[in-house]
């Protein structure tokens, strides 16, 4: 398999395993698939960390299977391609990638399906499908805009530069640089202790953020307003209530 899911402490790793680049196959993207959709079923995974291994995270799309493709070919598959980093996106936990080294094309979209983004200091990350005559195909094109702005977002698609951790964290492509030793384990360390935390209050702030993202505001209020109400039905609610008037702020252990 060239994607793998392991989980300890609570946190399920996505690890993809296709060397010596981790090139996006057709058969990688559907195991992603398959993935990201168990860890959002599975009641023993709470948080989850996307990971390449220490050397790259994903340097994009498997181009020699790309080139076979004609225009009925791709008319099929590109759904199935958006359908499988979307299912990364929607897992209703939070989500935490770590970047060491190439996270390019398809890579980067990858990494926008995170909530958070840990980034070596050797990490470069772009949407070079530009130079191929082509789009971002797996998102890139949505989320890359929406989260570091339209112009920012149309530099690397128009250009298909590259950026080094350094300019991605100054754009708000990454939210933090660490040596590359350290980004599988401060990564795991940021997945565990919110998966110590309540878990249906992180789902309803996620899907409210996220669901407030693609509509008005209106609409994302009475999102908020819906989860907000609901979640006083939750044990949680009443865990973390009654910790903070009894204990203090902070103090609440969620089950």
């Amino acid at each position: 398999m060239t994607v793998h899911l392991e989980v300890a402490d609570g946190v399920g790793t996505i690890r993809l395993d296709r060397p010596p680049m981790n090139a996006l196959d057709i058969a990688t993207q559907d195991r992603l698939r398959e993935l990201a959709e168990e860890a959002g079923r599975r009641d023993d995974i709470r948080a989850v960390v996307l990971w390449g291994g220490e050397k790259v995270f994903a340097a994009g799309a498997d181009i020699k299977e790309m080139q076979a493709m004609d225009h009925a070919a791709m008319i099929v598959r590109a759904k199935a391609l958006q359908d499988s980093f979307t299912a990364v996106a929607r897992i209703p936990k939070p989500v935490v990638a770590a970047l060491t080294g190439y996270a390019l094309g398809g890579g980067c979209e990858l990494a926008l399906c995170a909530d958070f983004r840990i980034a070596a200091e050797n990490a470069k990350l772009g949407q070079p499908e530009i130079l191929l005559g082509l789009i971002p195909g797996a998102g890139g094109t949505q989320r890359l805009a929406r989260l570091v702005g339209p112009s920012k977002a149309k530099d690397l698609i128009f250009t298909g530069r590259h950026v080094k951790a350094d300019e991605a964290l100054a754009i708000g492509l990454v939210d933090r640089v660490v040596p590359a030793e350290e980004v599988r384990a401060q990564a795991h360390d940021w997945a565990a202790r919110l998966a110590s935390g309540p878990a249906l209050a992180l789902r309803a702030a996620k899907e409210s953020v996220d669901a407030g993202l693609e509509t008005d505001i209106e609409t994302g209020l009475t999102v908020e307003r819906n989860w907000f109400a609901g979640l006083f039905a939750t044990e949680d609610r009443e865990i973390g209530m009654r910790s903070f008037v009894e204990d203090g702020p902070g103090k609440a252990k969620f089950l």
